[in-house]
């Protein structure tokens, strides 16, 4: 089982340039903002594809559901 946290230090290792929030008390069902300048110039399934892949194989095993909420720094209006 993981906590919101574990999975918010995943992101975090494999985007290090990103700032996560992840939500999610249940252990297999969770929310994640990332905000990262890696997204620039990506289509919204790159960016989610690129999230997924920080988590490898746990995503569809230990963590049942992200729901991903992508955008660049200019989106988040400057936030990083």
């Amino acid at each position: 089982m993981y906590s919101a946290e574990a999975i918010r230090e995943l992101i975090e290792a494999g985007l290090p340039d990103a700032s996560v929030e992840v939500m999610g008390d249940d252990g297999a069902h969770f929310a994640a903002r990332v905000i990262s300048p890696s997204f620039e110039g990506k289509g919204i399934v790159e960016q989610h594809r690129m999230v997924y892949a920080t988590l490898g194989e746990r995503m569809g095993g230990e963590i049942h559901a992200l729901s991903l909420k992508t955008m660049t720094p200019t989106q988040a209006g400057g936030v990083s």
